[in-house]
C-alpha cells in the first residue's frame, strides 16, 4: 500500500470512527498511529504505578508560553486518549448548539442545529454500545433512539448518594457509559476512570470502531508512525504528501485524501509545523489554527463522612445537571457534576505529597469523589504553538466564576446531605484530557479553518476530525460529540469523495 487512497492520522475516537465508517467502501486506507498497542501487564490495575509513578505518561515535555516545561497527560497508544478515558459518552445539551451567555463571556453557536446532528448522536451511541437511561435528567435533549442497554448499576453507597441528592430536590441521573461492567470487573476489581483498557470491558476507540475497521482487508494500521508534517501541492490547494518517521526513518505517502485525527493539540501542531508560503502552517488562511484552545475548567471534590465507609469499587455512575443551564436562581450557567472513579490513598498521594499514607487511606475510604466541570470559552489568545519540534501551550482560562459558583453550591449540597467535610482542588494543565478547539469548524473561511463537514477551506482533500473541530467546549465530556461528527463526516466523504 505505497500510495493508499486515504491516510488517517491517529487512531483515537475521531480517526477510528472514520475508519469504521469507511469499512467496505473499497478504498485502500492507511492509518498512521504514533503509539503502539497497549500491552496487558500487572501495571494496568495498579494505582501506584498509574497515578504515582506515571507509568503510562508520555516521555515528551510541552512548554508553557514563557518557557516552563511540563509533562502532559496525553497518551500515545492505539486508541489514543480513549484507552484511559472515563467512558462517559454524553451528548451536548441542545442549548450548547446555540449561542449561550456565561459569566465569563459568550459560548458561540455551532454551524448547524442539534436537530440536524441528533441522528448522528444516536448512531454513535449504538456504535459505542452506550449504557444509559432517559427520563432522569431534565436537561436531556431529544433522543430518536433509546439506549440499547440499561445503565451501569449504582453500588450501595452511590445509591445512597443518589437518594440524598434527590432528597434535596435535585435530579441525579445515570451517566451514559461505554462500559460492560461485568467484563471490566472480571479483569480486576477497580474502577475504569483513568485506568488503561487492555480487555473488552470499556468500549474505547480501539475496542469499538477500530475492531470493525480492521476487519476490512483494505484498511491497514501502522504503529510507531509519528507524522511530522504535511506537504501541500505546488498550487497549495491540496495535501500532496504525508511525511512520517518510523523506526528512525523518514517515510512519505501520497494519498488522495488525508484525514487528520491526532487530537486537538497534536493536529494543530502538525499543521503549524507543515511548510507553507507564509510560514504560519497549512489550513491556516484564517490564522486560527492552534487558537481557541479549550480544556474544561474542572475540580475534584471529595464529600467525606468519617462515620461511613464508601465501599464502592467503581463508583462512576451518577451525574447532576441541575446547574447546567443556570445557577437555579435566575443566574447564568454553572456546569456539570459527575462522579469520578473511586479514589484510593495512592491516587490522593499523586496530588498530596506530604500527608501520611494512613491518613490518605482513611480519607479515600470515607469519601464520595466528584468531578465538577464548567465550560472554558474560546479565546484566540488561548492557543497551541510550535517552536521547532516543541509544543507550546498558552492556555488562558476563562469563565472561572462558573467553577467558583459550582464549587460553592455543591459544597452546600453535600453538607446538607450529611457530609461534614467537603474538600476540592482544581485540575491543572497537566490533565488536558478534554482538550478541544484549535482547528474549529464554521461557515466563514475568514474565521474558521474548517467547514461544517470538517473539510479544510484551504485544501480540498484535507479533513480534520478530532476535538479540534469543536467551536465550543460545553460542560460535558466531548467523546460522543467527536464520534457523532466523525460519522457525519464519513457519510459526507462517501457521498462526495468515493462516488464511482
Amino acid at each position: 500500500m505505497t500510495n493508499p487512497d486515504i491516510v488517517i492520522i491517529g487512531s483515537g475516537i475521531g480517526g477510528a470512527t472514520i475508519a469504521s465508517g469507511l469499512a467496505g467502501s473499497g478504498a485502500s486506507i492507511l492509518m498512521l498511529e504514533r503509539g503502539e498497542l497497549l500491552p496487558a501487564t500487572p501495571h494496568t490495575r495498579d494505582t501506584r504505578a498509574i497515578f504515582v509513578d506515571g507509568h503510562y505518561r508520555p516521555k515528551e515535555m510541552w512548554r508553557e508560553a514563557g518557557g516552563a516545561a511540563f509533562n502532559p497527560g496525553n497518551y500515545y497508544y492505539v486508541g489514543g486518549n480513549s484507552k484511559f478515558y472515563g467512558a462517559v459518552l454524553i451528548r451536548y445539551r441542545k442549548e450548547d448548539f446555540s449561542e449561550m451567555e456565561h459569566y465569563g463571556g459568550v459560548s458561540p453557536a455551532w454551524p448547524f442545529s442539534y436537530e440536524e446532528f441528533e441522528p448522528w448522536y444516536s448512531r454513535a451511541e449504538q456504535l459505542f454500545r452506550v449504557r444509559g437511561a432517559l427520563g432522569e435528567d431534565p436537561t436531556e435533549p431529544f433522543h430518536s433512539i433509546p439506549y440499547a442497554f440499561g445503565p451501569v448499576p449504582d453500588e450501595p453507597p452511590i445509591a445512597r448518594a443518589r437518594a440524598e441528592l434527590k432528597g434535596l430536590g435535585l435530579h441525579p441521573a445515570s451517566l451514559p457509559l461505554g462500559v460492560d461492567i461485568d467484563a471490566w470487573l472480571r479483569d480486576g476489581k477497580t474502577g475504569w476512570d483513568a485506568f488503561p483498557n487492555t480487555g473488552t470491558g470499556k468500549v474505547d476507540a480501539q475496542t469499538g470502531p477500530l475492531v470493525t475497521a480492521l476487519a476490512d482487508r483494505n484498511i491497514r494500521l501502522e504503529t510507531g508512525a509519528h507524522v511530522e508534517y504535511l506537504e501541500a501541492s505546488s498550487d497549495a490547494t491540496t495535501i500532496a504528501a504525508v511525511h512520517y518517521r518510523q523506526d528512525g526513518r523518514l517515510k512519505k505517502v501520497t494519498p488522495k485524501l488525508v484525514i487528520l485525527s491526532a487530537g486537538a493539540v497534536n493536529s494543530a501542531a502538525i499543521l503549524l509545523r507543515s511548510p507553507s508560503p507564509n510560514g504560519n502552517g497549512l489550513a491556516n488562511r484564517s490564522d486560527q489554527v492552534g487558537r481557541n484552545f479549550m480544556n474544561h475548567n474542572s475540580s475534584a471534590m471529595l464529600a467525606i463522612d468519617p462515620r461511613r465507609r464508601n465501599t464502592s469499587v467503581y463508583q462512576k455512575t451518577l451525574m447532576l445537571n441541575d446547574y447546567y443551564l443556570s445557577d437555579s436562581k435566575g443566574g447564568k450557567p454553572l456546569g456539570n457534576v459527575q462522579l469520578l472513579g473511586k479514589i484510593d490513598g495512592h491516587i490522593l498521594r499523586a496530588n498530596v505529597k506530604l500527608a501520611p499514607k494512613f491518613a490518605l487511606d482513611f480519607m479515600a475510604g470515607h469519601a464520595v469523589d466528584w468531578y465538577l466541570m464548567c465550560e472554558d470559552l474560546p479565546d484566540p489568545e488561548s492557543r497551541i504553538m510550535v517552536d521547532g519540534k516543541d509544543i507550546v501551550m498558552q492556555w488562558r482560562r476563562s469563565n472561572m466564576q462558573s467553577l467558583d459558583g459550582l464549587t460553592r453550591v455543591m459544597r452546600e449540597n453535600f453538607r446538607a446531605c450529611g457530609y461534614p467535610i467537603v474538600l476540592s482542588r482544581p485540575f491543572d494543565k497537566r490533565t488536558p484530557s478534554h482538550q478541544c478547539g484549535t482547528v474549529k469548524m464554521g461557515d466563514d473561511p475568514a474565521t474558521s479553518p474548517l467547514d461544517p463537514f470538517c473539510r479544510s477551506f484551504d485544501h480540498k482533500n484535507l479533513f480534520v476530525v478530532d476535538a479540534g473541530f469543536l467551536p465550543n467546549s460545553a460542560a460535558v465530556n466531548p467523546a460522543l460529540s467527536i464520534a457523532a461528527q466523525a460519522l457525519r463526516v464519513v457519510d459526507h466523504i462517501r457521498k462526495t469523495e468515493l462516488v464511482a
